[in-house]
């Protein structure tokens, strides 16, 4: 029974969304133009096109800041419960810690801070 008034309340979650951006996307003004496509920022002009490539690196940078800080997130908890879970959390967390540390030797030997 409680999951069926869960899936009642995603249900009813996901239909409000859909109809909210199917209202939006009927009523609203349609009316492309130049001045839509600029960037604004503090009521300064632009200089150049509001359309800009980013370096690669960035993303790179991006994807082991997430994987570190899911790491962060996973030790966390642990450090919590560390003397109930004996010796058997110990080798987990080691062997956690030794496959993350083999990602980073591994991005560090392919030069993904390089650009840094």
């Amino acid at each position: 029974m409680s999951y069926l008034v869960l899936l009642l309340f995603a249900g009813l979650a996901f239909g409000l969304v859909a109809v909210g951006l199917l209202i939006s996307r009927l009523l609203a003004p349609r009316t492309p133009g130049e001045v839509k496509g600029r960037a604004y920022e503090c009521g300064e002009t632009t200089i150049g096109g509001s359309r800009l490539q980013f370096n690669a690196g960035f993303y790179l940078i991006g994807l082991l800041f997430l994987v570190f800080d899911v790491e962060a997130a996973f030790l966390f908890p642990w450090a919590l419960v560390i003397r109930e879970l004996g010796m058997a959390g110990l080798i987990e967390v080691v062997l956690f810690v030794a496959l993350l540390l083999v990602a980073l030797v591994y991005a560090w030997k392919r030069g993904v801070m390089q650009w840094v």
